[in-house]
């Protein structure tokens, strides 16, 4: 069973560069650095890192992030139970986005977590028109709910054609290519991209002999 941590909210810009997928989902997905190889390091070690990631990614605000960490200190095996269906969450919304290797225990897992986020969503006015909402609970799962959503939301759109996963080394981070022409290799330019120029540049120089 996963760490539950101290209920201790990791500060949002920790996770400010990281956020690269374009959609919560994706970026969820990238919870593990790199996504292939035998050095991966795993993001979410603690309940704590779930809040972070959710404060960072889906907007949860300070005070829910602050009163859902109050409660987990109180509530140990129920935080770990919910950061080990996280990472199953994870695991299967990275196969179902990632191509042939979803099964279809991935979406049933997707539909469990689905179902019990859209019990609690709601809808308010938001001046002349309506928006979705998570209401402020102490339900320790709230973090996956909109992670659950975007995922949901996400297959279900023409936009998942666009859905790509990096190839600089063993990143297989995913993304969401907004490029004009829909070529976008990397999760990031600065990060993989320059990795992958610098290796092509030592290559060439090692084939030119210099």
């Amino acid at each position: 069973m996963a760490a539950v941590g101290t209920g201790h909210v990791e500060a949002v810009p920790v996770w400010s560069s990281l956020l690269l997928g374009g959609r919560p989902c994706l970026d969820f997905a990238n919870t593990v650095d790199p996504r292939h190889g035998q050095d991966r390091r795993e993001l979410l070690t603690s309940y704590s890192d779930l809040l972070s990631f959710s404060r960072a990614a889906t907007g949860m605000s300070d005070d829910q992030a602050a009163r859902l960490a109050r409660a987990a200190r109180g509530r140990e095996q129920e935080a770990a139970r919910v950061l080990d269906r996280a990472i199953r969450l994870r695991e299967a919304i990275y196969r179902l986005f990632s191509g042939p290797g979803a099964a279809a225990a991935d979406l049933a897992t997707l539909n469990d977590e689905l179902g019990r986020a859209m019990t609690n969503a709601r809808v308010v006015r938001a001046g002349p028109s309506f928006s979705w909402i998570w209401p402020d609970t102490d339900d320790l799962a709230r973090p996956l709910w909109p992670v659950a959503r975007s995922a949901a939301k996400l297959l279900t759109s023409p936009e998942l054609e666009r859905v790509g996963e990096c190839l600089g080394g063993n990143c297989g981070w995913l993304f969401l290519d907004t490029s004009r022409n829909q070529r976008r290799t990397w999760c990031s330019m600065q990060g993989c991209g320059n990795r992958a120029k610098a290796r092509r540049h030592y290559a060439r120089r090692r084939a030119s002999g210099r």
